[in-house]
């Protein structure tokens, strides 16, 4: 089948967002057992079939140790407190796999999962009082309390509602801490938490147990016995699609009339001046949601203002969301690219407050890491394509690193070889070929020939939430996208 044609294919698919399940979502939905929730039990058999051979539970590709860290805790409470004698080895193994582990946390480059100071010292806690807690984590502890106390501080009259991203997060708050929740104005209106299945299914349990609209939701949500990170997510996959689609020119009219459910999508969900959130129903909007779907729409000829993503705007950066403890490299540069979309001109103050951020974050090295992905590769690629023909100077020594970087038999990975992270240099590669650039035509070449036998995965998770996951359709639009590219060159 042509490319093009599967490109055709996979504008059918996109909708809601497909996600893989995730160790750490599972593992509070298994606890649902204590509802005599026939979904608990289904969670409970997943992570028996998904424990890693270290005895751990997170992301198997890719050695992540805040994803281990926290879907082994996640998974081990799960397992102890179902109190079936036959799970003891497997919740001993996994006691024995959390040794040691905060001190190779470190090692992991992007930094904490989504939520990670707020989460953990709840689930060390319960660890505790379950008598599995593993010993020597107390400095890492004390020091992750420190930032949830000041995360904690900031919440506008000091609760967790819808309108804040901590929700997304909600079960920090633990057994013993629901006065943190303003449960009248918690849920979102389709039933979930933040569009969380973790904190749904806590909220489920212990802040109204037995919700109905949450039971619902968290049965809408699951995969086959296991629960995504995030759900729905259909904003952020079509906006991402289209993207993906469009920098490889295959919006074409039969991709635009295949298109128009999800391009009527976007433009209801968009608020004038506000923005838009990656998925319809979620209530916080963000800087990189909105710059993409600006972008996208702005394309495509829809009138949508600029003034949604310069509502973002900060002293020196653009936020991505309210309260945010660190800024995202991969939104401005989302926001730069819309930016540039917009008109603006390379020296107009808003263009060049991003790529003054983009500089101080790129001190040693010439890449970028972000907080929403584990490699970086994707906000790396990302930068070179806003800045081509626009900002080269920010992106010329990176178009080198993805040179240098590339592996004997011609793909890209941080980690190991994926299809995902080939498809983010590829892409960029092709288009600064494009503004008049040298680059090596067999590396392209390389590159698509080991793509091609990879394009329909399996793709490692490598996107960050509260653990590692993978929005499978959207990598997919990337390597279809950069296999389109690299055939046209």
């Amino acid at each position: 089948m042509a490319l093009w044609e599967k490109a055709h294919d996979l504008l059918h698919e996109i909708g809601p967002g497909r996600m893989m399940a995730t160790a750490y979502d599972t593992a509070w939905a298994a606890r649902l057992v204590e509802l005599d929730e026939p979904m608990g039990v289904e969670s409970l058999e997943w992570l028996r079939a998904h424990q890693l051979p270290d005895g751990s539970w997170g992301a198997r590709e890719i050695p992540y140790h805040h994803d281990r860290l926290i879907c082994t805790l996640a998974a081990m409470i799960a397992l102890v407190r179902e109190g079936n004698a036959r799970d003891k080895a497997r919740w001993q193994r996994a006691q024995a796999a959390l040794v040691g582990m905060t001190g190779r946390l470190g090692s992991d480059p992007a930094g904490e999962t989504i939520g990670y100071e707020m989460i953990v010292p709840t689930l060390m806690a319960e660890a505790e009082s379950l008598g599995i807690a593993s010993d020597g984590h107390d400095a890492h502890l004390a020091q992750l309390r420190r930032w949830r106390q000041a995360k904690l501080a900031a919440l506008p009259q000091g609760t967790i509602s819808r309108h804040v991203t901590v929700a997304f997060s909600s079960e920090m708050a633990g057994v013993d801490g629901l006065g943190l929740l303003d449960l009248p104005n918690l849920q979102e209106g389709n039933g979930s938490v933040g569009h969380s299945p973790s904190a749904t299914a806590y909220f489920a349990l212990y802040a109204r147990p037995g919700d109905g609209t949450a039971l619902e939701y968290l049965r809408r949500s699951a995969v086959s016995g296991g629960m995504p990170n995030v759900a729905p997510i259909d904003v952020f996959e079509q906006a991402w699609t289209l993207w993906n689609l469009d920098l490889a020119g295959v919006l074409d009219a039969k991709a635009r009339e295949l298109s128009q459910g999800h391009v009527a999508l976007l433009t209801e969900n968009w608020q004038p001046g506000r923005g838009i959130g990656f998925a319809s129903g979620y209530t916080p909007n963000d800087s990189d949601v909105t710059s993409v779907v600006y972008e996208v729409l702005h394309r495509l000829g829809k009138a949508v203002d600029i003034e949604a993503v310069q509502s973002f705007e900060e002293d020196e950066y653009y936020r991505c969301y309210h309260l945010e403890a660190n800024p995202s490299v991969s939104a401005n540069v989302h926001v730069l690219s819309a930016l540039r979309e917009a008109g603006f001109g390379p020296d107009h103050p808003s263009v060049t407050k991003v790529t003054r951020f983009l500089e101080r974050t790129q001190p040693a090295w010439p890449f970028w890491f972000d907080k929403w992905h584990a490699s970086p590769y994707y906000p790396t690629a990302h930068a070179i394509i806003a800045c081509a023909g626009y900002q080269e100077g920010l992106a010329a020594q990176a178009v080198e690193w993805i040179l240098h970087t590339q592996k004997q038999d011609g793909s890209w990975g941080f980690y190991l070889p994926t299809a995902e992270e080939t498809a983010y240099c590829l892409q960029s590669l092709v288009i600064w070929k494009r503004w008049g650039h040298p680059v090596p035509g067999d590396a392209i070449r390389r590159g698509a020939a080991w793509l091609t036998e990879r394009i329909d995965g399996p793709y490692p998770p490598l996107w960050i939430g509260k653990c590692l996951y993978c929005p499978e359709l959207v990598v997919r639009s990337a390597v279809l996208s950069a296999l389109i590219l690299a055939e046209e060159e």
